[in-house]
């Protein structure tokens, strides 16, 4: 099968997952359980879950085995959106091509479906009848996911983040900013697919973490790139809108040449890492070079 037929058999696998776990747009309270499916089935690259698939694949795990982890993660990816889009953060009222959640529903909505999407993600990998693994195991997701989404991960990186508006940051302070608030989430993404899939090997769970790192930034650089050179109606969100917040980028640090330089780097640096995988890692392999060659 080609790389596009998997991402797209993992992207509907994801889309069908989350949809599973998320409350019925009927059940009461419903404006808040409408506004959390908004939020979170709109159109979306999934690249999260399809980390968790891809590399549960690579250690021939069940895609049953997976499932929660896939939604777990996005749920949390959905809920940094949905609040990261706030009036009080970054104030946009564009996300993936649609009106952002405070915007279609209202302000005080946005912040409650981003709550709770962020507990629907620890209940789904605390209930999930499918995932085979011990129960101290089960704690150690839930731990690794809450660690990646707090103040030493995720939500760190956002804090730094909105503290460098207008500031002129080193390559390595920058590099510190992404590795949590976009990073964390990826290498999360990476680890609970190999911890669902029931590795223990060592040394794999160690190459994975370095394609994770690698690819958890080399997608920040191309997002970086895709601010200025992307069309609006592509990239879902208004071009040049880090550019308008005067936000640190990489293209204003090091330049659009290099920073294009950068992202094939570090994605020549994530493919090297699973030199020791076989072909069961090819989705791993070919999803690093999709993320540095994604127009959205």
């Amino acid at each position: 099968m080609k790389f596009e037929d998997h991402l797209k058999a993992h992207q509907a696998r994801a889309e069908a997952a989350l949809d599973r776990w998320l409350p019925a747009a009927t059940r009461a309270p419903a404006r808040l359980h409408e506004a959390m499916r908004y939020a979170v089935l709109g159109p979306g690259k999934r690249v999260r879950p399809v980390l968790v698939y891809a590399t549960g694949q690579a250690l021939a795990a069940e895609l049953d085995h997976l499932d929660s982890s896939a939604a777990a993660v996005e749920f949390i990816h959905a809920y940094s959106l949905v609040h990261d889009d706030l009036p009080a953060m970054d104030d946009d009222d564009l996300r993936r091509g649609r009106p952002t959640c405070h915007r279609a529903y209202d302000e005080a909505t946005a912040i409650l479906a981003g709550d709770a999407l962020q507990a629907l993600a620890f209940h789904a990998l605390a209930h999930d009848e499918r995932l085979p693994v011990p129960p101290l195991r089960r704690i150690e997701m839930i731990a690794l996911l809450a660690e990646a989404s707090g103040s030493l991960g995720m939500a760190g990186g956002q804090a730094i983040d909105l503290e460098a508006v207008g500031r002129k940051l080193t390559l390595e302070q920058l590099e510190n900013m992404h590795l949590h608030k976009t990073g964390a989430l990826i290498r999360a993404s990476v680890r609970l697919g190999f911890m669902a899939a029931g590795g223990v090997d060592a040394g794999a769970e160690r190459q994975l973490d370095i394609y994770s790192r690698s690819i958890g930034l080399a997608f920040q650089v191309h997002d970086d790139i895709l601010d200025v050179e992307g069309a609006t109606e592509v990239i879902g969100k208004p071009q040049g809108s880090d550019i308008d917040r005067d936000k640190p980028t990489y293209p204003n640090l090091l330049g659009m040449a290099e920073a294009k330089a950068t992202a094939r780097r570090l994605c020549d640096e994530a493919v090297e890492s699973l030199a020791d995988f076989g072909p069961g890692a090819d989705g791993l392999r070919d999803l690093a070079r999709y993320i540095v060659g994604r127009d959205r």
